[in-house]
């Protein structure tokens, strides 16, 4: 081996021994990418490169491996619905993507109550903490521990048909009743805690909490509703009606869906990820879920400066409350 050589085998072995004054051994994070965006292939080499460096295991789905410049000292693992356990002695979920993405994540962090750190790498991402800028930042503050944990609010989902339960959902932004063809009405009837609201057509039904009322549900044209809220919205989408408004229920309450005889099959959507076909009669319950997803958070700031700066609202010409 030559001189050169040997100095860089010797920067190598030094680069890969842990950093002594990044934290203790023995912690493990949960790395969660969308691989088909090569932001977060690079994305994910240099918090990979960081937490490693700082003597943090990094633990990622084998599926992913293979799209991701890994360090043979990376621990792959096997996901799937009969491995529950892939997130176990893991103590973070880092999420390195778009709105899809981050929900994907949050279905591994809902499972094993891991709170979930995400980085958006897509357009809004109210769900992410961090932005593709703040990569430093973000090992930085997950090496020191430096982040606080909140819980958010879920859905429980279930479909009835013929008064039997045929289907058992949740959701963390929403459960809708959409109309499967386009070119009909899907007719329902909604209710709340037990009795009727209103009958009409149109395309659908949002149920949503207050974090996912700046997703479908503001798309559908409901209220945007802080987190710290605690409560349940119900937002019609392009109802034929004089009464279709969106609702803002208490957070115990039972929103419902009932797909009328007559109409066409409808469908449910969770999240925009998992669905299942509604045929005529069937009827869809709707309650906040008995499990939260809990989100790691950086930052102080306020719900409402992350919606001025995610909606980049026009606030020119305040002058704030006279001191």
């Amino acid at each position: 081996m030559t001189t050169s050589e040997a100095a860089s085998a010797a920067t190598q072995e030094a680069a890969q021994e842990p950093t002594p004054a990044c934290g203790e051994a023995g912690r493990t994070v949960f790395l969660l990418a969308h691989t088909g965006r090569p932001a977060a292939i690079r994305s994910a080499e240099l918090v990979v490169q960081g937490l490693l460096r700082c003597g943090i295991g990094v633990r990622v789905l084998a599926e992913e491996a293979a799209d991701l410049p890994l360090p043979s000292s990376a621990e792959l693992v096997e996901a799937g619905p009969d491995r529950p356990d892939v997130l176990q002695g893991c103590e973070l979920l880092i999420v390195l993507g778009g709105d899809g993405t981050l929900l994907r994540g949050a279905e591994f962090a809902r499972r094993s109550g891991v709170p979930m750190l995400g980085v958006n790498l897509g357009r809004v991402g109210f769900l992410a903490e961090a932005e593709r800028d703040d990569l430093d930042k973000v090992v930085d503050r997950v090496v020191t521990r430096a982040y606080e944990v909140e819980e958010r609010m879920t859905l429980d989902v279930l479909v009835r048909t013929d008064g039997h339960v045929v289907h058992t959902d949740w959701a963390l932004n929403e459960a809708s009743v959409e109309k499967a063809a386009r070119e009909r009405l899907l007719e329902v009837v909604t209710e709340v805690d037990g009795r009727p609201v209103s009958r009409f057509g149109g395309d659908g039904v949002v149920c949503a909490t207050p974090t996912g009322s700046t997703a479908y549900a503001f798309s559908a044209g409901g209220p945007v509703v802080w987190p710290e809220v605690e409560a349940l919205l119900m937002v019609p989408i392009s109802a034929h009606a004089l009464f279709a408004k969106p609702l803002v229920t208490a957070p115990d309450s039972v929103l419902a869906v009932e797909v009328q005889p007559q109409t066409p099959n409808g469908v449910l959507w969770c999240d925009g990820r998992r669905t299942v076909e509604l045929p005529a009669g069937a009827r869809v319950e709707v309650r906040r879920g008995a499990v939260p997803v809990r989100l790691a958070r950086l930052h102080h700031a306020s719900f409402t400066d992350r919606l001025v700066a995610k909606f980049a609202l026009p606030v020119a010409g305040w002058r704030g409350a006279p001191h």
